[in-house]
Protein backbone atom coordinates (compact mmCIF):
# COMPACT_ATOMS: atom_id res chain seq x y z
CA UNK A 1 0.00 0.00 0.00
CA UNK A 2 1.33 3.48 -1.30
CA UNK A 3 1.68 6.86 1.09
CA UNK A 4 -1.35 7.84 -1.40
CA UNK A 5 -3.64 5.00 -0.30
CA UNK A 6 -2.90 5.63 3.01
CA UNK A 7 -3.73 9.36 2.64
CA UNK A 8 -6.64 8.71 0.90
CA UNK A 9 -8.40 6.31 3.60
CA UNK A 10 -7.41 8.38 6.95
CA UNK A 11 -8.92 11.58 4.56
CA UNK A 12 -12.20 8.89 4.14
CA UNK A 13 -12.43 7.76 7.77
CA UNK A 14 -11.91 11.43 8.67
CA UNK A 15 -14.87 12.31 6.39
CA UNK A 16 -16.77 9.14 8.17
CA UNK A 17 -16.13 9.85 11.48
CA UNK A 18 -17.45 13.50 11.00
CA UNK A 19 -20.46 12.01 9.33
CA UNK A 20 -20.96 9.52 12.57
CA UNK A 21 -20.51 12.13 15.24
CA UNK A 22 -23.42 14.33 13.51
CA UNK A 23 -25.79 11.03 13.79
CA UNK A 24 -24.93 10.94 17.07
CA UNK A 25 -25.51 14.30 18.04
CA UNK A 26 -28.98 13.51 16.49
CA UNK A 27 -29.46 10.52 18.57
CA UNK A 28 -32.31 10.63 21.11
CA UNK A 29 -31.76 7.97 23.74
CA UNK A 30 -34.23 8.42 26.86
CA UNK A 31 -34.62 6.42 30.32
CA UNK A 32 -37.27 6.16 32.51
CA UNK A 33 -37.13 5.35 35.92
CA UNK A 34 -39.62 5.25 39.19
CA UNK A 35 -42.92 4.28 36.95
CA UNK A 36 -42.54 6.94 34.95
CA UNK A 37 -41.67 9.81 37.82
CA UNK A 38 -38.05 10.98 36.48
CA UNK A 39 -36.90 10.70 32.97
CA UNK A 40 -33.81 11.36 31.49
CA UNK A 41 -33.03 11.93 27.58
CA UNK A 42 -29.29 12.35 26.27
CA UNK A 43 -27.82 12.12 22.81
CA UNK A 44 -25.21 10.00 21.34
CA UNK A 45 -22.36 12.14 22.38
CA UNK A 46 -23.36 11.86 25.82
CA UNK A 47 -25.16 14.83 26.36
CA UNK A 48 -27.91 15.19 28.73
CA UNK A 49 -30.53 17.14 26.69
CA UNK A 50 -33.60 16.70 28.72
CA UNK A 51 -34.81 15.83 32.38
CA UNK A 52 -38.38 15.31 33.67
CA UNK A 53 -39.55 15.06 36.47
CA UNK A 54 -43.27 14.24 37.92
CA UNK A 55 -44.43 16.84 40.52
CA UNK A 56 -45.78 14.09 42.53
CA UNK A 57 -42.34 12.89 43.19
CA UNK A 58 -40.98 16.01 44.36
CA UNK A 59 -41.26 16.06 47.97
CA UNK A 60 -39.00 17.92 50.60
CA UNK A 61 -39.33 15.14 52.94
CA UNK A 62 -38.00 12.74 50.28
CA UNK A 63 -35.19 14.59 48.49
CA UNK A 64 -33.11 11.54 48.71
CA UNK A 65 -35.46 9.55 46.48
CA UNK A 66 -35.86 12.09 44.05
CA UNK A 67 -32.09 12.24 43.60
CA UNK A 68 -31.81 9.02 43.40
CA UNK A 69 -34.31 9.14 40.43
CA UNK A 70 -32.24 11.42 38.93
CA UNK A 71 -29.31 9.90 39.19
CA UNK A 72 -30.57 6.57 37.91
CA UNK A 73 -32.19 7.79 35.06
CA UNK A 74 -29.23 10.01 33.98
CA UNK A 75 -26.99 7.12 34.44
CA UNK A 76 -29.13 4.77 32.35
CA UNK A 77 -29.39 6.48 29.80
CA UNK A 78 -25.91 7.51 29.38
CA UNK A 79 -24.74 3.93 29.77
CA UNK A 80 -27.55 2.67 26.88
CA UNK A 81 -25.99 6.05 24.88
CA UNK A 82 -22.45 4.81 24.89
CA UNK A 83 -23.42 1.33 23.89
CA UNK A 84 -24.98 2.56 20.81
CA UNK A 85 -22.03 5.03 20.19
CA UNK A 86 -19.82 1.74 20.25
CA UNK A 87 -22.04 -0.16 18.14
CA UNK A 88 -22.01 2.65 15.65
CA UNK A 89 -17.78 3.30 16.14
CA UNK A 90 -17.25 -0.97 15.34
CA UNK A 91 -19.27 -0.44 12.06
CA UNK A 92 -17.03 2.42 11.10
CA UNK A 93 -13.77 0.74 12.15
CA UNK A 94 -14.76 -3.27 11.75
CA UNK A 95 -14.68 -3.61 14.99
CA UNK A 96 -11.02 -2.56 15.48
CA UNK A 97 -10.85 -0.81 19.01
CA UNK A 98 -9.29 2.08 18.57
CA UNK A 99 -8.30 4.13 21.61
CA UNK A 100 -9.27 7.65 22.88
CA UNK A 101 -12.44 7.67 19.96
CA UNK A 102 -15.19 6.34 21.96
Amino acid sequence: MDMQEVMKQALQFKDNMGRLQGELAQQRITSTVGGGMVSATVNGRQELLALVIDKAVINPEEQVMLQDLVLAAVNDALGRSRQAAQGEMAKLTGGMSIPGLF
